[in-house]
């Protein structure tokens, strides 16, 4: 899957990633986000490297990345989108509120580069809806579809 930016679109790096959201590692999941088109869609980027923490315990000799967090990094993903989309939000953080119709079709290892497709499917004031795919080259990894709301933090 070709994973450079389409003409038009807007891409962010490591270091715009993190002016936007508030993730750091060992927790950002993701490198990139390339392909933004504010209010309709966003492609993150995660290279694995051997080093990722998860991949020590999950599993040993066999290390995939966690479903759980492919779909974190669909998340991350989408908050990029949010705040391309909005503006910055001063104090803002964008929180899950759903996962529906999430499926796992095949593992994601180490030395995989994943490709986090997002497509906004619908915004209510704070509520924003996506669906999302992660791929690697041009296999399903995960799917999901997934909601999310603007909050300010207490």
């Amino acid at each position: 899957m070709n994973d450079e930016p389409k003409t038009g679109s807007t891409t962010y790096d490591l270091e715009q990633i993190m002016d936007m959201i508030p993730h750091r590692n060992p927790f950002l999941m993701i490198d990139r986000v390339i392909d933004v088109i504010p209010d309709v869609r966003a492609v993150g980027i995660k290279t694995l490297t051997g080093d990722e923490p998860y991949f020590k315990g999950h599993f040993p000799g066999h290390s995939i990345m966690p479903g759980v967090l492919i779909i974190e990094a669909m998340a991350q993903t989408s908050a990029v989108l949010v705040i391309a989309s909005m503006g910055k939000q001063p104090g803002s953080v964008v929180y899950f509120m759903s996962i529906e119709k999430a499926r796992f079709r095949k593992p994601a290892f180490p030395d995989d580069r994943l490709c986090l497709h997002i497509d906004k499917q619908q915004r209510r004031g704070k509520i924003w809806k996506f669906k999302g795919e992660a791929r690697v080259d041009d296999n399903l990894v995960a799917e999901a579809v997934f909601s999310a709301m603007i909050v300010e933090p207490k």
